[in-house]
């Protein structure tokens, strides 16, 4: 292992430039075809490739930066050419939260509060649900040309090498989660395109399961939304299964799992089968070795990205206002659209009549202490009054 490891950046460069065959790819939008173009025969599939010709890598990236590992997985489906080299990408990142591309973090998770424990909240490229990460989560990425992609090949390597090393016997349920004994340890999601795709997945090692599940746990309010919803699973550290189990053991254990099998089938070819490919490599996600990935993961940490990226969606909160005689029941709605508060207004019970609510805060960004600021201002107004502003937009 440690020989495998001694590569250094050169010897990637030199894997990179010739039996990688790197290719930029156009990051810009899709032109429809003109109608020239849409005579053309439609594009043959992509000759089949033997298994024998396939060789594999193991990059182990150097970085625990979510933003900096989620740039580089982009740039690998983006530039790198796999009809003939297939890799797997090893990555672990400090505390944060990643949500799915069409997920809504505001109802995966308390988004102010992570800030106040310096978790970072990230939005990936990719769908599925919400988890967390820390040094104790390991996330594999598996690429290969679409016509290749196969979930259920990778998740296998994971339960192979996890009986292998420690004799642990994980199964893949009917969402492909990886679970020991009823508790997943695993969820799973994925990027098709085209050339390209890749599937990627976590395993929990020791992560801190106490910070695992408070970082899920949204504000109490009634979010109305359209986007893509977590399934919350009961979950399970494999250190909890065998102690003796760690991220290094385990970066080994799959990464040579992956080697010794063969390329499309899951063939253990052993010592032979791994001498073979190309072993693992230490990737340092930088500029130098990567042009283009600090524009790559500006884009990923950047507020428009995350938060911006959010579908549309209304988040409502109950709201009672002192009274002379009796309190006043409302709910404060607000509409939420690219991340900014759009519309503000309160709702009596029983009601469909909304009452827009002037504040400095429209149009700015929403998170969990400004929707309990315009709270705070409003329990300040009587019931008089709101009952003025219905009557006056009645």
């Amino acid at each position: 292992m440690s020989r495998l490891l001694r590569r250094n950046s050169s010897q990637l460069r030199l894997l990179l430039s010739s039996g990688g065959q790197v290719t930029r790819l156009a990051s810009s939008g899709v032109k429809p075809p003109s109608p020239e173009e849409s005579k053309k025969p439609k594009r043959e599939p992509p000759p089949v490739v033997p298994d024998s010709e396939i060789k594999k890598s193991v990059f182990i990236s150097q970085s625990s930066d979510v933003f900096t590992n989620l740039a580089l997985e982009d740039w690998l489906y983006k530039n790198f050419d796999f009809s003939h080299h297939h890799v797997m990408l090893l990555w672990a990142n400090d505390p944060c939260v990643v949500i799915g591309r069409h997920q809504n973090p505001f109802t995966e998770a308390n988004v102010s509060r992570l800030v106040e424990r310096g978790i970072t909240l990230a939005r990936r490229n990719s769908g599925g649900g919400a988890v967390y990460h820390d040094l104790g989560n390991l996330n594999c990425t598996f690429f290969s040309p679409r016509e290749r992609y196969d979930r259920k090949y990778n998740l296998n390597i994971v339960t192979r090498a996890l009986f292998r090393e420690w004799a642990i016997k994980a199964e893949i349920n009917e969402r492909d989660d990886i679970v020991v004994m009823n508790k997943k340890i695993s969820g799973t999601a994925a990027k098709l395109g085209h050339p390209n795709a890749y599937h990627h997945c976590t395993i929990l090692a020791s992560a801190n399961k106490l910070h695992l599940g408070e970082s899920l746990v949204r504000e109490p309010a009634n979010y109305i939304s359209r986007a893509t919803a977590s399934v919350p699973s009961p979950i399970r550290n494999l250190v909890d299964v065998n102690r003796s189990v760690n991220v290094a053991q385990l970066r080994s254990a799959v990464g040579y799992e992956y080697l010794r099998t063969a390329a499309t089938k899951l063939e253990d070819g052993g010592s032979t089968q791994t001498s073979q490919q190309r072993g693992f490599q230490l990737i340092n996600p930088t500029e130098k070795w990567f042009p283009g990935i600090e524009e790559l993961r500006s884009n990923y940490s950047s507020w428009e990205w995350v938060i911006g990226k959010t579908p549309k969606f209304t988040v409502q909160k109950d709201l009672d206002v002192k009274g002379d005689e009796q309190d006043m029941k409302l709910k404060l709605s607000v509409e939420v659209e690219d991340g900014l508060m759009k519309e503000i207004g309160i709702q009596l019970p029983q009601s469909e009549q909304i009452v827009p609510v002037v504040t400095p805060l429209q149009g700015k960004p929403y998170n969990e202490e400004n929707l309990n600021g315009i709270l705070g201002a409003l329990k300040l107004v009587s019931a008089s009054n709101v009952k003025q502003a219905i009557n006056g937009t009645a």
